[in-house]
């Protein structure tokens, strides 16, 4: 897992999990208010808003990305 930062021109989308320094902790993003430079994230179940500076992206490698995807119950495929 890598971290990248973010910089103007980076797309962020609601639903995507970026790392927030301060609290060393993955959050929930929520919203990017881009001319304010703020992102909206859930944190611990709590509503978090901070400056753009103390969030990075998080970069998966393919073999991660594999690693961490789960399989489905193959019950409904089986008619």
């Amino acid at each position: 897992m890598k971290f990248d930062e973010i910089v103007e021109n980076s797309i962020i989308d609601a639903g995507e999990y970026l790392f927030h320094t301060p609290s060393q902790q993955i959050v929930l993003c929520g919203g990017y208010v881009k001319t304010e430079g703020i992102i909206k994230a859930l944190l611990k179940g709590r509503y978090l808003e901070d400056g753009v500076e103390n969030f990075k992206k998080i970069q998966l490698t393919p073999k991660e990305r594999k690693e961490r995807r789960k399989s489905r119950c193959k019950g409904c495929g089986k008619k």
